[in-house]
């Protein structure tokens, strides 16, 4: 991805959803255990890409070791809720799956926390950066003007004087 040579913004019409999940491997050498976890987190995200009417905005996966995450942004927690739950799709069958061959036997862990966030009750800004993170869920815009300060971007005042504009968030 091209670098933008800018300090960014990002915008996303609406409210919205952060949701991250992933698994810890707790057991590395039991790879039958948390292979098909990962297999079926690729499927899942495939499944989403091939169908934005799912609701998924933008997901990025983060390998570590011994945990795996995936920051997902949604439309809407209506839309992750349906996902999750259709038996059509491949969440479903992932998660009977799991719970059938691990649910608490400590080989894998397995998380996510859940955001909801209002249109507006958020900021961010990117500077000489690939569009990234809610960039890539929405939209970028130049932070300049009233998008110049962190505070500006939450439409809580006035931007900072232009000399003071490299100091801001």
């Amino acid at each position: 991805m091209a670098i933008i040579a800018e300090r960014m913004t990002a915008e996303v019409e609406g409210d919205f959803v952060v949701f991250l999940i992933g698994m810890r491997i707790n057991r590395w050498w039991k790879p039958w255990q948390w292979i098909p976890i990962a297999l079926a987190m690729g499927r899942m995200l495939a499944e989403l890409g091939r169908q934005p009417g799912l609701g998924l905005l933008h997901a990025r996966s983060q390998f570590g070791f011994p945990t795996v995450m995936v920051t997902q942004y949604w439309r809407s927690v209506t839309h992750l809720d349906a996902y999750a739950h259709a038996a059509g799709n491949a969440h479903l069958p992932a998660w009977t799956a799991f719970n059938r061959k691990i649910a608490s036997n400590g080989d894998v862990g397995i998380w996510h926390e859940m955001f909801l966030v209002a249109a507006g009750r958020y900021e961010s800004v990117y500077n000489n950066m690939p569009r990234f993170g809610l960039g890539l869920a929405g939209s970028l815009l130049p932070a300049r003007g009233e998008r110049k300060s962190a505070k500006g971007r939450l439409g809580r005042g006035e931007p900072p004087p232009a000399d003071q504009s490299s100091s801001a968030l």
